[in-house]
């Protein structure tokens, strides 16, 4: 709901006397009216700290959304600012705001490896591991993906499913197979997987599984840790 003319002088007093010891770039900028959670999503989007600091005490909303129905905290993640990040989930801001295209801010992080934030978001204790991003898939599936072991291993220690099935039929381990070159780095996130007790039986939409996958690729190291759980 926009702001009264009175609201919103009362709002930039108040944030004005709290912020005395601001930079007086950053309170010019907020006193020249506007929108403030247009203010909050430009401010997240480039870090500037202070003037994130400045419009949380002003009352702006923190879910508030541009019109990709981003959230500042979501903005803050995609632009990888942890401590934007960091101050906006203290203050209560949703973690699992959707955006048009299913993003959300834990969704985000743990599919590019964001890990600093990821961690601030799972220490809230506010992360719906089970929720799915458009393609039905949860934060571990893209994790293994995109190649990155750390978030994989902080996704598995937070209880997220290695065995969930998104909607083209994989899990985490056949993405982490059919969409990884067979390196050093998927054959960590494949070991990581089978010793958090993946199910290397579960095949994709056509019956192929993991293991067939490894092998119709050449990926010998990988295959043979799957043979390994196999035999296990």
């Amino acid at each position: 709901m926009s702001l009264t003319r009175r609201d919103w002088l009362l709002a930039m007093a108040g944030c004005l006397l709290a912020a005395a010891t601001q930079p007086f770039a950053t309170i010019s900028a907020l006193a020249q009216g506007g929108d403030m959670v247009e203010q909050l999503l430009a401010t997240a989007a480039t870090g500037d700290l202070n003037g994130v600091d400045a419009l949380l005490r002003a009352g702006v909303p923190l879910d508030g959304r541009d019109k990709s129905g981003r959230t500042a905290l979501l903005v803050a993640t995609l632009n990888n600012h942890p401590e934007i990040a960091g101050r906006l989930i203290e203050a209560g801001a949703d973690v699992n705001a959707k955006d048009n295209i299913h993003d959300t801010p834990f969704l985000y992080a743990g599919s590019e490896g964001r890990n600093d934030i990821l961690r601030l978001i799972l220490a809230s204790g506010r992360a719906k591991l089970d929720d799915s991003n458009r393609y039905g898939g949860t934060a571990l599936i893209p994790a293994a993906h995109h190649g990155h072991p750390e978030t994989v291993r902080m996704l598995i220690v937070a209880g997220v499913n290695v065995d969930h099935v998104n909607k083209l039929g994989w899990t985490a381990l056949i993405e982490a197979v059919v969409l990884g070159d067979g390196g050093p780095t998927y054959q960590e996130i494949v070991r990581d997987l089978v010793a958090a007790g993946a199910d290397v039986r579960i095949a994709d939409n056509d019956g192929v599984t993991p293991l067939e996958h490894a092998k119709r690729r050449g990926f010998a190291q990988i295959a043979a840790t799957i043979e390994g759980a196999s035999a296990n």
